[in-house]
């Protein structure tokens, strides 16, 4: 059947069809590229990410965005540098330039994005991270807790500061974690936080989606595909900024030669299709968990409409046609 669905709004995007927003030679005109290339999997709005990284990379990527002037663009997510730098949590981020959280550092970065960061990702465990978070939510720019290894007392601290959602839920922490407490429990419990969730069936396994979307609820979670260049891309070998990255034949990004997860080939109608398989909820709560709950979250609209054909047989969605309404 035929379904008209809100545009896709995802709050994390690396990169897209072989273009790796975090490179810094990359350029405007490529990243216009790559956001018309994704409009194709519903997607209208998006916050572009960058990931850890030294200030002169940050800027030229930055300044690559701003040039881009794709209507698209409705802000900077910023993950890191301000995370843990033990392996597991840390992720694909490059622990040589990971750093303490200051708010000088911040705003240099939101002087150079023109006051474009709109999301900060930080972990609430690092040197500077609780006055951090006080002077984000009274700028107006939203705080997410990932890439860490905080303990209860810390993630509630961050909670009590204002953060509010949880990036990538599951993921960006140890590889093994005590049963409880650990911070993906205490995430989860946290009512004023949201979730955002990779639903790849790489970072989460189907069951573990279940569970965490009956804990927040659908309201309270958000998909996000994390991707990085490899995205609607055959298998290969790719980098998000100077990191290399592989993106297997089964859709898997990894770290060569580790078990570490890299970022995700996945784009938002897949994640939709895969929420309605592994949550069991409805084509309308996914579509909501990966659209208006964004921009809700940001205080922003959705822009234009997805039309879609939706098979309730084989719970498989294809995008028809795409409305930006920008």
């Amino acid at each position: 059947m035929i379904v008209e669905l809100p545009g896709f709004f995802d709050l994390q995007v690396n990169g897209f069809a072989g273009v790796d927003f975090n490179d810094p030679v990359t350029s405007g005109e490529a990243i216009a590229g790559a956001l018309d290339r994704m409009r194709a999997t519903g997607v209208t709005r998006c916050l572009p990410t960058f990931i850890t990284s030294p200030l002169e990379e940050f800027t030229a990527c930055a300044r690559a965005v701003t040039a881009s002037q794709h209507p698209a663009v409705a802000g900077i997510h910023m993950e890191g540098p301000y995370i843990s730098p033990e392996d597991g949590a840390r992720g694909a981020h490059r622990r040589a330039h990971v750093a303490p959280a200051r708010i000088d550092d911040f705003e240099r970065r939101q002087d150079i994005c023109g006051g474009g960061i709109r999301l900060v990702t930080l972990a609430p465990e690092v040197p500077g991270a609780i006055p951090l978070i006080e002077h984000l939510v009274a700028s107006g720019v939203r705080v997410a807790l990932g890439h860490t290894a905080a303990t209860p007392a810390q993630v509630a601290d961050a909670v009590k500061a204002g953060a509010t959602l949880a990036t990538h839920l599951g993921n960006g922490c140890a590889q093994m974690l005590p049963r409880h407490p650990n911070v993906i429990w205490e995430l989860l419990a946290a009512d004023e936080v949201h979730a955002s969730l990779i639903v790849d069936g790489h970072h989460l396994p189907p069951p573990t989606v279940k569970a965490m979307v009956r804990a927040k609820g659908p309201e309270r979670t958000i998909l996000v595909t994390d991707a990085i260049a490899a995205a609607a891309c055959a298998a290969g070998t790719f980098t998000i900024g100077e990191v290399t990255c592989v993106l297997g034949e089964d859709g898997r990004v990894s770290l060569p030669g580790t078990p570490y997860l890299a970022g995700s080939a996945l784009t938002m109608d897949k994640a939709i299709q895969n929420s309605v398989r592994f949550a069991g909820v409805s084509l309308e709560a996914a579509a909501a968990m990966a659209s208006t709950n964004a921009a809700r979250f940001l205080g922003l609209d959705t822009a234009g409409t997805v039309t879609a054909e939706w098979s309730v047989e084989r719970l498989e969605l294809r995008v028809v046609a795409v409305h930006t309404g920008l």
